[in-house]
C-alpha cells in the first residue's frame, strides 16, 4: 500500500490541493502497480511562519523581511 506524504506551506487553493492529489495518485498508479483503493496521499499544510530555510521563514521571505531586520 503506497503512502505518499506531501508537506506544503499554506496558501494554495482547495482546487490546487485536489489537483495535486489527483496527479500524485495517477503517478503512483502508473509507476508502482498499486491498486487505486490502496493508494493514500496525505497533504500537510504548514503555516509559513513555521517553516524556515537558512534561518528565514517562508513568511519572512514572502514579505521581504529577514531575521536580521526583525
Amino acid at each position: 500500500m503506497p503512502n505518499v506524504e506531501i508537506s506544503l506551506a499554506q496558501g494554495r487553493s482547495e482546487q490546487q490541493i485536489r489537483d495535486l492529489i489527483a496527479a500524485v495518485h495517477e503517478a503512483v498508479l502508473r509507476t508502482a502497480g498499486a491498486r487505486p483503493e490502496h493508494i493514500r496521499v496525505l497533504v500537510r499544510e504548514i503555516p509559513p511562519a513555521h517553516w524556515a530555510t537558512g534561518n528565514q521563514t517562508i513568511a519572512e521571505t514572502r514579505t521581504g523581511r529577514s531575521k536580521e531586520q526583525s
